[in-house]
Parts: C-alpha cells; structure tokens; sequence
C-alpha cells in the first residue's frame, strides 16, 4: 500500500511540474517552403518554391500539438515561367479556384506530425518527420513531407490515370521541405524586444 501510494504521489508531482504549452506563431518571412517534382521516366526533378500565409501550434518543451497552417497557393513559384504557370492551373492546383491550402496538426508521435492536409478542398490524413530545434532566431521546425498528389485530385500525367504518356509521365508524389521559424505569442498588449 506504501508503494502505491509514494508511486501516486511520484506521478502527481511529476504531473504538477510539467511545463505549460506555449502557442507559438509562425513566421511567413522568415519561413521556407521547398517544393519538388518528379518526372516518371528519368532525372528530370523540377523544383520551386511556395509561401506560407501563417501558422500556429503550441509547445510544452517536448510535444507539439494543435497547430493550424495555411499555404498561400497563389506563390507557388518556379524560375521557368510557363511551368509555374501550368502547375497554377486547373491543369495541376487551380489556384485562383483552391487560394489556399491548409495543414492541422493532431499530434507528434515518435518524431512524426500526424494530421489533415487540405488541397483543393480534398482532406486527407498525413504524417510526416518534423525535428524541433531551439535557434537564437526562434524554434524551428524542419522536415520534409511526402504527398501523393493524385489524392487530392491532381491527376495531370498521372501514369495511374493515363497511359501511354511516354517521357510525359509524373510521378504522383512529391516532396514539400519545410523550415518554419516561430516565435511564443505574447499576452495581448505586451510587445517583443
């Protein structure tokens, strides 16, 4: 009965001093987000950039949890102008139709961001490793996210909806590489040194 009781009072003290979670915001300009392609056939692998309207999730030290993020899909970028136009399209992301794309944060389990990725209105669960790191300009959480596009409708050259397209062909995923600078949002009316 002693040891039940000492183990009890073990797991109340250790559960009484764990740290609060902070809500962290996210900082677009200081953020990156890397995307790239893949052709089927060959090496071909273009790659490009997009921005991120804003973020937030909160942070107890160990765990992230409850974090929202939204993508402004309108910047998706490529130094080639045609194809960053095309992949803007109806043809690939329709981006005037689908502005924005969205990622929800459930939990971390075992380094991976378990969640719900929203394209073009199409939600479908993700998880993917993200490493958290304490930086002099922030916390930063980086990985890279695998999505397989055709998931949320984007079948253009996909070999698993067209055949015959030869040296056309896209492989149906591709990878989103992140580094995300967040700063602990302040009380309302106090300001950031």
């Amino acid at each position: 009965m002693k040891s039940f009781v000492l183990f009890f009072c073990l797991a109340f003290i250790t559960l009484a001093f764990r740290p609060a979670a902070l809500r962290y915001q996210i900082e677009p300009k200081a953020s990156q987000l890397t995307w790239t392609g893949h052709a089927e056939v060959g090496s071909w692998a273009p790659s490009g950039t997009i921005r991120l309207r804003q973020g937030s999730f909160e942070y107890d030290g160990q765990a992230l949890r409850n974090g929202h993020l939204e993508v402004d899909m309108r910047t998706l970028a490529h130094a080639d102008a045609k194809l960053q136009e095309h992949l803007r399209s109806a043809d690939f992301f329709a981006v005037e139709q689908y502005p924005t794309a969205t990622f929800v944060l459930q939990e971390m389990a075992q380094g991976q961001a378990v969640g719900q990725l929203t394209i073009k209105r199409v939600t479908k669960p993700i998880r993917f490793p993200v490493t958290v790191e304490q930086r002099p300009d922030g916390l930063h959480l980086t990985g890279t996210a695998t999505v397989d596009r055709t998931a949320f409708g984007v079948t253009y050259n996909s070999t698993s909806f067209f055949q015959n397209l030869g040296d056309y062909a896209i492989r149906n995923d591709f990878q989103l590489a992140f580094d995300l600078v967040a700063k602990p949002m302040l009380p309302a009316g106090q300001a950031r040194n």
